[in-house]
């Protein structure tokens, strides 16, 4: 019996009846031929073509985003997950049609994946919006790749659900659990310093990313994905199956139902989310001591909102830093990788344990609250002292609190960023020594293992010209190499400072997003010289250059008067994307995303 709610295919064709401008299905977002009824007739033309009939036709229209890439390994389990999520999508009487947008992989982005992070963005936005869904599935994974998707949601506002690709499984070498790419890191390190021979670090290369999926530590992609949960815009068990799970298949089924729901009810993503989802947002970020990055991309989401932009900013991510303890024993922070959070009962273990902090009346895409969400979901809680549980109780963090810091001073008066719970050396979180400075990467390239390199552990290692236009693209190149001739005799870690970003896998006491950043006229990172003092303290959250104000002045007067170009006055005549990056992206603590696609425009 066919669905009363149904069109029936013949009122397409009358040509007394005006097809409104909210008209679900095929009927909306029409082609302008000037002519709405032959849009439709022709639009209806070749999509028999694919042999879809009248009755699937006349069903709601669920939109899969596909970022499957032959060059993305993070993304290898796309075709499956796209398989089980039509499976939901039909099984509660939608009809799945996937599209394709960009993908982005961290290793195979030039100059970065950061650099296209905006124009996945635009392409997600442009493609939803162009496609007649009433609800889409936005499936990604990889670290630029589910900010893009949600920057684009928001702006299309939509009705949006979220699937991730899920981390993948360790390796091992020697009897040793390896995960990419914490321990990509740290074994390269070894390796640099002389303690790792040839044959171990090839070994290692083979097992270190084992199966499909995203990094398997709490990186930039296992930040997003807990993220997007806290936010409401995925189901809360969807954050931490592995990619090659049977459960990550279950997780797109249900995903693929849930669609339906978000199409039915129409709950956009401007509807869905308020200050207080991203407040909880950066709640979570700080309990799973998540990646710096996802402090840009939440600025840049943030962003896209036309009622919370301009109410969150960098303060605030320290102020909720402050009351909120790090809970989740996952590297770079700890010693655990993302099987073990989500065999510690995952997202549901750990929003149980910050219900105190979170606001529970936030809505999901679902329609239910965060609290309701939270109360209704199965849950076998995981004994505490088992040893696959890595989730630490509230009363007994791993680390009490401000696992993420915001520093400002006169070497950042639009603040910086750093990962306090990710130091080695702890010393280094109250400390004042001299700058080696780098002039951008090639400079530090090519000097930074120079035996001659006048260099001691308490310097401190400054890159410069690695910001959002400096480089451009903000690349991940914030975790300074230590100096070979330092690492050989045991040095680990060293106070390390810059424009730019550092992966969500690395460790250190690493100061990122330092704004404004060196490609700024007026930026005092800009003008810092090696033999500076510098002091950083982050108990009083201080970043100082200590050279007095007149001497700061004076040099940034020079540089500005000297005949090159600096910053975004140098690509007036950049052609492409690239040209256009470079002239319309804001600074880190804006986001780093371009000013005319944000809320307020241009």
């Amino acid at each position: 019996m066919a669905d009363s709610n149904q069109q029936h295919p013949n009122s397409d064709y009358d040509l007394n009846a005006p097809i409104p401008g909210d008209a679900p299905g095929l009927r909306q977002g029409l082609t302008s031929y000037g002519d709405a009824h032959f849009s439709l007739f022709l639009r209806k033309v070749f999509i028999k073509a694919l042999g879809y009939s009248e009755d699937a036709l006349s069903r709601p229209i669920i939109g899969i985003v596909n970022t499957y890439s032959s060059f993305n390994p993070c993304h290898a389990n796309i075709p499956q997950l796209i398989e089980a999520t039509k499976r939901g999508i039909q099984l509660s009487g939608g009809l799945a049609i996937d599209f394709p947008t960009i993908s982005l992989h961290e290793s195979f982005a030039s100059p970065t994946s950061m650099f296209l992070r905006n124009l996945m963005s635009m392409d997600t936005e442009e493609m939803v919006r162009a496609q007649p869904c009433d609800a889409v599935v936005l499936i990604g994974g990889c670290d630029k790749t589910t900010p893009a998707q949600l920057m684009g949601g928001i702006s299309a506002n939509k009705p949006i659900v979220h699937l991730v690709t899920g981390p993948m499984m360790p390796g091992s070498h020697r009897g040793v659990r390896l995960g990419a790419c914490t321990d990509c890191r740290n074994n390269w390190a070894s390796f640099r310093a002389g303690t790792m021979d040839v044959e171990d670090i090839s070994a290692i290369n083979d097992e270190l990313a084992p199966t499909a999926g995203t990094c398997g530590v709490m990186g930039t992609a296992s930040t997003m994905a807990c993220i997007l949960v806290a936010l409401g815009m995925m189901p809360i068990k969807g954050a931490t199956a592995p990619a090659v799970s049977s459960a990550r298949l279950r997780i797109a089924e249900d995903t693929g139902k849930l669609a339906v729901q978000a199409a039915a009810t129409k709950l956009a993503p401007q509807q869905v989310l308020t200050r207080e989802s991203f407040l909880n947002a950066i709640t979570v970020l700080q309990a799973i001591g998540g990646s710096t990055n996802a402090v840009v991309h939440l600025l840049a989401i943030i962003g896209r909102h036309p009622e919370v932009a301009g109410t969150i900013n960098l303060d605030t991510f320290d102020e909720i830093g402050r009351r909120t303890p790090l809970l989740v024993d996952l590297k770079p922070s700890g010693d655990n990788y993302m099987t073990d959070f989500h065999n510690s009962d995952g997202m549901l273990a750990l929003l149980h344990e910050l219900k105190p902090l979170l606001y529970l009346d936030t809505r999901t895409v679902s329609g239910k609250t965060l609290g309701e969400e939270i109360a209704s979901a199965p849950r076998i809680p995981v004994p505490r002292n088992s040893p696959v549980n890595c989730l630490h109780p509230l009363d007994e963090p791993l680390y009490p609190a401000s696992s993420l810091v915001v520093l400002k001073g006169n070497l950042a008066p639009g603040g910086a960023v750093m990962k306090a719970s990710a130091s080695k050396d702890r010393r280094l979180l109250q400390h004042k020594g001299k700058a080696v400075v780098f002039a951008n990467s090639a400079d530090l390239a090519q000097r930074i293992d120079d035996p001659a390199l006048e260099v001691d552990e308490d310097s401190i290692l400054v890159l410069q010209n690695i910001g959002p236009v400096g480089n451009p693209g903000m690349p991940e190149a914030g975790l300074i190499p230590i100096p070979r001739k330092l690492a050989e005799q045991g040095v680990q870690d060293m106070l390390r400072l810059s424009d730019g970003r550092m992966s969500g896998t690395a460790g250190g006491t690493i100061v990122l997003h330092i704004s404004p950043e060196s490609a700024d006229p007026e930026s005092v990172l800009g003008i810092v010289k090696t033999g500076d003092a510098i002091e950083c303290d982050v108990e009083e959250r201080i970043l100082q250059l200590c050279v007095p104000e007149e001497v700061i002045r004076r040099r940034i007067e020079t540089r500005k008067a000297e005949p090159k170009a600096i910053g975004k006055a140098a690509q007036e005549h950049t052609r492409g994307y690239r040209g256009l990056y470079m002239r319309s992206v804001n600074q880190a603590n804006q986001g780093a995303d371009f000013g005319f696609l944000t809320a307020a425009g241009p």
